[in-house]
Parts: structure tokens; sequence; C-alpha cells
């Protein structure tokens, strides 16, 4: 089995190539599906967010814009958020890898936000980056409710640049020429590393660190 990360800094389409991915019936583990489902109303990690951020928390689920707001230029509360959420996600990745190995799936892909920043293609046996012009990136980023220029500064202070993701993939799909082209960059992609001997699947298998959305909490 070929695990294949796929990643791609914040406003670079890297959610509409998961769902493109997942139409393929390639199993893609969406992370940050987990996130929301971990902080939904009975979510594993609600009580220790609500411990660790007092108001954050509201009728039984987690303000993902209120918690986004108290981490925001903090580095000691991000770390705080991290060590409660993702060991959780890491374990729900584990099981969905596990759960398709034993059917013999050729193929998985992990869709990790902040793969490259936290090392997380050492346990990969390759990484698709999608990537887009900065200029289109920025404006699809501050269409978003909620992203002042100040906080995609932030965000994007957190991340390796695009650049660098681009010459560390094994392959780069563009999201920047409509959606057809998106599509057959990713086949094709997905075609060749297919080719590739899966090496990074074994039992103990670790998951990679969860890597966070940057569109928030």
């Amino acid at each position: 089995m070929l695990l294949v990360g796929l990643t791609g800094s914040i406003a670079m389409g890297k959610s509409v190539a998961a769902r493109i991915v997942r139409r393929t019936r390639i199993p893609v583990h969406d992370a940050d599906a987990a996130v929301h489902a971990l902080m939904a109303r009975g979510g594993a990690a609600v009580a220790a967010l609500d411990s660790a951020f007092p108001g954050c928390v509201r009728d039984g689920t987690v303000d993902r814009a209120a918690l986004r707001q108290r981490i925001s230029g903090d580095e000691a509360a991000r770390r705080r958020r991290e060590a409660i959420v993702h060991p959780l996600v890491r374990e729900a990745t584990r099981r969905f890898v596990a759960r398709h190995a034993r059917a013999r799936r050729r193929v998985v892909v992990l869709d990790i936000p902040l793969l490259y920043e936290t090392r997380a293609e050492k346990r990969l046996d390759a990484v698709l980056v999608v990537s887009a012009p900065a200029w289109l990136q920025r404006a699809r980023a501050l269409r978003r409710p909620g992203m002042p220029p100040a906080l995609l500064a932030a965000f994007l202070s957190w991340q390796v640049a695009d650049a660098e993701k681009r010459r560390r993939a094994d392959a780069v799909a563009t999201s920047a020429l409509g959606q057809a082209r998106t599509r057959r960059d990713l086949l094709a992609a997905l075609r060749r590393l297919a080719l590739r001997r899966g090496r990074a699947w074994k039992p103990g298998w670790k998951c990679p660190a969860r890597g966070d959305s940057l569109r928030g909490p």
C-alpha cells in the first residue's frame, strides 16, 4: 500500500483537490473533518479544550472562531491546543490507514495541511502538493469570513513557503486553471505515484503529526 500525503498552503485549493481524489474512490483521510468531529458536541476534545481555554466552548461545542482568536499570536496557546487535538487525530488517522491496509488498497491519501512543517513526509511514501500563484492565494484567503490581512500574514508565517513545498514534492497539481485542469494534474500524478512500491506502512506504523488546518482551529 502506498501512502501519499496531500498538502498545500492556505487557500491553495487543497480541499477541492481532496474532493476530486475522493471521487476516484481512492480513500482520503480528511484531518480537518476529524478535528471538526473532535470539537463538535460530544467530541473527544471538547472537555480538554474547555479546561484549557475557558469561554471557547458554547452549548457543548467548541467555538472555532473564538479559539482561533484566543491562540492567534500566542505560540504557547497554539501548542497547548495542539497537545490536546493532535494525538486524537493521529489515532483516528492510524485506524483509517489500518482499515484500508486490511482491505488491500493500493493507494491511500492523507490530507495533512502542515505536512512539511511537521515533517510528516518522513512517514509517507510520497507527497502531492496543490499550488496556485500568490496573488490568487491571497485573494481566495481574504474572501473567507474572519480572515483579515493581519491574520493571513500570521498564518503564512507558520508555513513553509509554497516554492519550497513545490521543490520538495514528488508531484504538484495546479489549482489556478479550473477544476478540470486540477483533476487532470491530480490523476496523472497519482497514476505515476502508484507505480512505486509502498514502504511506509507496516505494523506499528506511527501516524504523522496532523498539521493544523490554517482555515482556523
